[in-house]
């Protein structure tokens, strides 16, 4: 499938309860930590550039955003207003990309556009298979049909995946994750 027939829905909404508030506001060599996944997805030519947004998320320059209504609504909320947002553009298949996950390279997400079938693929952690994740039209209604705060991870079970490169996994969900992304951003290598 074509890039151009891609958007990009950047999950940025968190309440960041564990961080103690206003996470994604947060300094990470030099720029607040939501900045680093958006300006390394801003780069890659795509269909739309679309943010769920709370009040505490700093600007992304480049995205249409819509904040997250009601504030502290379960991440389902965010999907299915990204995927009305997609819709807009006209969008045959969108990629799931999370705020806090500012390690992510610009390799994985290629390799992951160059690898989909236009069904779905998934990123393979560590542990799990987790976003960033792409999905295929298809699959726009269950998406936008989840509830709770568990996201698409549950049409993600048997999908096909990519491996991300080590220690890019991160997610940024307390101050000492934080302070992981920062060692690895000054020195390219995970903490021991």
């Amino acid at each position: 499938m074509n890039s151009g027939d891609i958007a990009l829905i950047l999950l940025a909404a968190g309440r960041g309860e564990r961080f103690g508030g206003g996470k994604l506001a947060a300094n990470l060599a030099g720029k607040p930590l939501a900045q680093h996944a958006a300006d390394c997805l801003r780069a890659i030519p795509l269909a739309g550039y679309f943010a769920i947004v709370g009040p505490d998320t700093p600007p992304l320059p480049g995205y249409q955003t819509s904040l997250l209504d009601p504030p502290g609504s379960p991440q389902s909320r965010s999907l299915a207003l990204g995927i009305a947002a997609a819709r807009t553009c006209g969008a045959r298949a969108v990629l799931i990309a999370l705020a806090d996950m500012p390690l992510v390279p610009r390799s994985h997400f290629d390799a992951m556009l160059t690898l989909f079938d236009g069904d779905r693929l998934a990123s393979l952690g560590p542990d799990s298979v987790m976003p960033p994740a792409l999905f295929g039209a298809r699959h726009f209604g269950a998406l936008a049909a989840l509830t709770g705060d568990r996201g698409a991870g549950s049409l993600l079970r048997d999908a096909p995946t990519v491996t991300l490169p080590e220690g890019t996994a991160l997610d940024v969900d307390r101050p000492e994750d934080l302070i992981h992304a920062q060692h690895w951003l000054q020195t390219r290598t995970p903490p021991a």
